[in-house]
Formats: structure tokens, sequence, C-alpha cells
């Protein structure tokens, strides 16, 4: 458990500068990956990462046709939530495709986040 730790901390520190996290999204349809979780059976997960490099990263096969898009925090907060706790997604954090990965209840994930944003 330390090392899951380890890396929402990790992650926290590489957004908090820019304020801003990574998904990957569409080029054509705009539609956002979403995929079954690792660790959860019957859950979905939405990778996100700290950095667009580290999104980038994962755009190759099944996610060829997708590039990495900014949200900001504040967006996060404001827009994002709703949605995706209607629809039961959790989240994975600096996601690696085939490796253990940390995923977070949305709420968890999103007060980390709350409490980096800058005001």
């Amino acid at each position: 458990m330390a090392e899951h730790t380890q890396v929402l901390a990790t992650f926290l520190a590489d957004v908090k500068p820019n304020q801003a996290i990574w998904a990957l999204q569409d080029k054509s349809s705009g539609d956002w990956v979403v995929l079954d979780s690792i660790n959860y059976e019957e859950s979905e997960v939405m990778p996100l990462w700290s950095s667009s490099e580290l999104a980038q990263e994962h755009c190759f096969d099944e996610w060829q046709d997708y590039q990495p898009a900014k949200i900001t925090l504040s967006d996060w907060l404001e827009f994002w939530i709703a949605d995706l706790h209607e629809d039961g997604v959790i989240i994975g954090v600096n996601w690696q495709d085939e490796k253990e990965c940390l995923e977070m209840e949305l709420g968890d994930f999103s007060q980390a986040v709350a409490e980096i944003e800058a005001l």
C-alpha cells in the first residue's frame, strides 16, 4: 500500500505546478478512453496521467487514434466529477498497460486533487 501512496504523492506533485491532468481523447469522435478495471470486477476505470508525455506513451495499437487531452483541475472539479460518478467510473492514476496500477474511487481521487488546486 505504501507504493500506492507514493504513486499518488508523485502524481499530485507533478500535477500541482501546471494545475492540469491528462486523459486520452479520440481525435475524430471526441470520446475518452475508459476501460475495464484491472483490479475491480465490473468496474470501469478512466486512466489519467500527470503529463502529456506519459499519456502520449499509450497512443498506439487500439489507442492510435487518440491523443492526450488536457483537463484543468478547476474543470475536473466543476464538470467531470458528476458525470463520472453517475457512470460509476473509477480513476487510474498514471495508468500503465499490463501492470499493477493504482485505481482509486472517484471521490478519493477528486478530494486529493482539490487539496492541490490553486485558488
